[in-house]
């Protein structure tokens, strides 16, 4: 037995090896899986969809906000991994009573280096989690200041909902370069007095958590006329495991059409 402290301070006894895995966040599902911990992921969420023919085949516990407890109980994991924004603090607090469960706390792209150190750890992979990282880093090293300007960065309609400041979306977008436009809290409404404020020079759409397509674009247009408008995979700029792998591309790709 060896205590273990995650990212909120909890500290939990863990028993090698750890042969069956419950986790309760998509970008970290995936991570568990480019480990190589295909055999060990016994249940996800319904959001779990990476990577796609290996999930499946694991048992599904619900939401990552309604999650089925009884079903995670008949699982007997060895540990669950959690995230705090992502799984409500009642359903962690519970299943800390029965289980180790690890919930990470991601804020910034350095928070989410040292989820994957962390879980290196839990799971012998320190190796390969090491690499990631200075994988990520270095290219995060060239994407850095790509773009300049203010970016209205949407996650739902009706009601109209931004990002702020002060989370993981923010911190890829900064590092990009970009600038987010002040509004208040972490995940404003936008109402139109807030509107009134701001005069961003791009606006996203991100495809989750709602999925905005070209014909919910048409009110901002006529509201900042002046902003470049975009629909963006909302995976890249929100997933914090391995899916960041895939941004360098998918900046490039982004870079030409915002130049259009």
């Amino acid at each position: 037995m060896r205590s273990f402290t995650d990212q909120t301070g909890h500290v939990f006894s863990i028993k090698n090896p750890m042969k069956r895995v419950v986790s309760l966040v998509p970008s970290q599902t995936e991570l568990l899986y480019f480990l190589g911990l295909d055999e060990y992921v016994v249940g996800t969420t319904w959001f779990c969809v990476h990577p796609k023919e290996k999930v499946k085949k694991s048992t599904r516990v619900g939401g990552t906000k309604q999650l089925n407890l009884d079903k995670i109980r008949q699982l007997k994991p060895d540990i669950i991994i959690a995230n705090k924004e992502e799984n409500l603090q009642t359903d962690i607090e519970q299943l800390r009573k029965e289980f180790c469960v690890y919930t990470s706390d991601i804020l910034t792209l350095s928070d989410s280096y040292y989820m994957m150190a962390d879980l290196g750890e839990l799971f012998n992979k320190t190796n390969e989690c090491n690499e990631l990282i200075a994988q990520l880093k270095a290219s995060f090293h060239t994407l850095k200041n790509m773009f300049a300007g203010q970016v209205l960065y949407l996650i739902w309609n009706e009601p109209l909902m931004a990002v702020g400041n002060n989370t993981f979306i923010a911190s890829v977008l900064q590092c990009l370069g970009f600038a987010i436009v002040s509004i208040p809290d972490r995940y404003p409404e936008l109402n139109n007095d807030v509107l009134g404020t701001i005069s961003p020079d791009f606006v996203f759409y991100s495809s989750e958590p709602f999925p905005f397509k070209d014909k919910h674009m048409q009110p901002l247009k006529e509201h900042f006329p002046k902003a470049k408008h975009q629909l963006v995979d909302g995976e890249m700029f929100s997933w914090y495991g391995t899916r960041l792998l895939k941004l360098p591309d998918y900046i490039t790709k982004l870079q030409a059409q915002l130049s259009l």
